[in-house]
């Protein structure tokens, strides 16, 4: 039980919250009310605004990001299959003429480049971790076999779709008994964490490779600049969403635009290669989704920020 006392105050006396000066009087050196004029202030209400957009917009789509960037992501290897499946004569000829490849270690390499069964476990989330040390393995060996692994534009997007793989491990983690007791192991969020600040990095690596690569005009180099700002943000994690989404934005439109395979005739030589980028910038795309999904993790800016 509770009871409340009144005293009585001395006529004229004025309140003091403090009468004893316990508390501190001192100004706060904290945050302080935005200036509703200063640049900066206009720059972070502006980024609040486009973020607050972003979330509301997208979400309808939310739910189905993550089977989309999935389905994205494996995307480039369900059409590296059709194309050995249709072209299985054609391929055996180069492996074995140009490439050097015995009769029949050419027919297992083909097989094995044709992963219907790992892109369709990403799809349905079975068996991911094999799934995606699968495809991991189909991305190196496709690069000896080709003869592309020197090849800077090949390189730089094959470590791109890495990146998106290492977003689909990270999406997919679970957690697992220690395999020996005793024996440190990270956890599940460690892990986690550390997979995301991977596929966050190599993720960029697609549109370093378009900055490099092809003919320079105002309107390449303010992309360019634009998109390698978006791409650093990504990379520390600093409004990850936000810059994720601004580049599957630009990618999209530059695959539709730049790699428009379907305007090339079909006897043309250049019309596989388009087909090729189109797909690949398809899966990075889809990785970007899957990020835009979970967040950037652990190891960023953002989630450093939420600490103070």
């Amino acid at each position: 039980m509770s009871s409340r006392i009144n005293i009585a105050r001395p006529q004229g006396a004025s309140y003091s919250p403090d009468p004893h000066g316990i508390g501190n009087s001192r100004p706060s050196s904290g945050y302080r009310a935005a200036d509703p004029e200063d640049p900066i202030e206009k720059i972070r209400a502006y980024s609040k605004q486009i973020e607050d957009n972003i979330e509301i917009y997208s979400q309808p789509l939310r739910p189905h990001l993550p089977a989309i960037g999935r389905f994205l992501i494996v995307v480039t290897f369900l059409e590296d299959a059709l194309r050995i499946m249709t072209q299985w004569g054609d391929q055996l000829w180069y492996l074995q003429k140009h490439r050097h490849f015995p009769w029949g270690v050419s027919h297992v390499f083909l097989l094995i480049n044709t992963m219907l069964v790992g892109s369709g476990a990403v799809v349905t989330k079975r068996h991911t971790e094999y799934a995606v040390a699968g495809l991991l393995g189909v991305v190196i060996i496709q690069g000896f076999g080709y003869g592309l692994i020197f090849d800077l534009n090949f390189f730089l997007r094959n470590l791109s779709v890495i990146g998106g793989l290492f977003m689909v491990f990270s999406d997919s983690m679970v957690s697992r008994k220690k395999l020996f007791a005793g024996l440190p192991s990270l956890s599940e969020n460690d892990r986690r964490k550390y997979f995301l600040l991977a596929g966050r990095i190599l993720l960029i690596f697609l549109f370093l490779g378009f900055v490099l690569q092809g003919k320079w005009s105002l309107g390449r180099a303010v992309l360019s600049v634009v998109g390698l700002v978006a791409c650093g943000m990504v990379a520390v994690g600093f409004k990850a969403k936000w810059s994720a989404s601004f580049l599957v934005v630009i990618l999209s439109v530059f695959n539709v635009f730049a790699n428009n395979w379907w305007s090339v005739h079909s006897t043309h030589p250049a019309r596989d290669f388009l087909k090729y980028d189109f797909f690949q910038t398809l899966s990075i795309v889809g990785g970007l989704i899957l990020l835009v999904n979970m967040g950037p993790g652990g190891l960023s800016v953002d989630e450093k920020k939420k600490n103070f």
